[in-house]
């Protein structure tokens, strides 16, 4: 684990949650600031890269990063627009739908690049990563990534309310998948984008795409992993959760924790036995059901204190 280094890059928005009809949580969000704050928790050296409002909510969430020991120089603040808001709105069963407000100004994400090392963790993915307004930003982030042998890991976290627009957004996606080292999706991404109705199905999109390592979880179903030598099936614990909206971002943070935790670099990815994943999986289930039993989208100090590094 030595001198490496976690980066995540998505949006930042701030969730405004209601269920009944009432609004019962308000908190910072996105899925991979979800992650972020989950790894800094841990005591993991993260950084988030994303873009923000020098106003009030923008300030308020750049404090509750420094306060979760997220790393946010690499934050775009701009003065030109609003921080994003995302209203989750939970049914039944806790699951969310959303609606999202959102006043970005013409130039964004005007940052450096990270000096990414080798073995250093990038996690991208949600709809910053098929923005076409950031496509280059991020292309640029990838490719150094890439260059310098950095583990890269995609989540397409692919929303309903932009199926309308996947003809247009779908070769970026292909593209995201080609610069990863392992994909991790819900059933209901593969579905969405692929049509896809299973993890096999799914893995010949992601293989054709460019990468040969897919973690497919669901929020009742199995957590899958496909890759060139085997098929894992583990199963999930019943639980009755209070939300389901941080779920996913709390599995990435259990896989980065386990590949830093056991010290996995990404030579070690194509030859990693079957024991050695279903541990990460493991640890990846344990953080996404923790994270349902409360509103939060994290998991919690006293979680993390247990596991610190």
């Amino acid at each position: 684990m030595k001198n490496r280094r976690i980066y995540a890059i998505g949006e930042t928005v701030y969730d405004i949650i209601f269920k009944d009809g009432s609004p019962i949580a308000a908190k910072p969000g996105g899925a991979m600031l979800n992650t972020s704050v989950s790894l800094g928790r841990l005591g993991l050296p993260v950084s988030f890269i994303s873009e923000l409002a020098d106003d009030d909510v923008g300030k308020l969430i750049l404090n509750f990063l420094e306060e979760n020991n997220v790393e946010s120089d690499l934050i775009y603040q701009y003065e030109k627009g609003k921080t994003a808001i995302a209203l989750a709105f939970l049914d039944m069963d806790n699951e969310a739908h959303y609606n999202f407000y959102k006043q970005y100004p013409i130039n964004r994400m005007k940052m450096e690049k990270p000096e990414f090392r080798p073995d250093d963790i990038v996690l991208f993915g949600s709809f910053a990563a098929i923005t076409k307004q950031l496509r280059e930003p991020i292309l640029q982030i990838l490719k150094a990534a890439a260059a310098a042998g950095s583990i890269i890991i995609y989540d397409p976290n692919f929303r309903k309310p932009h199926l309308k627009d996947l003809a247009g957004l779908k070769p970026f996606i292909i593209e995201n998948i080609g610069y990863a080292d392992i994909v991790r999706g819900s059933s209901d991404d593969f579905r969405l984008i692929f049509n896809a109705w299973n993890a096999n199905e799914a893995y010949h999109h992601i293989q054709d795409a460019g990468c040969q390592i897919l973690i497919s979880t669901s929020a009742h179903d199995p957590v899958q992993l496909k890759t060139n030598g085997f098929h894992i099936n583990l199963e999930t614990p019943v639980i009755n959760p209070v939300s389901t909206i941080g779920a996913g971002d709390a599995f990435n943070a259990g896989l980065i924790y386990g590949l830093m935790k056991l010290n996995i670099a990404k030579n070690d990815l194509d030859s990693l036995k079957k024991q050695a994943w279903e541990t990460l999986l493991d640890i990846g289930i344990a953080f996404g059901s923790k994270v349902c039993e409360s509103y939060d989208n994290y998991i919690s100090q006293a979680f993390a204190a247990r596991l610190k590094i």
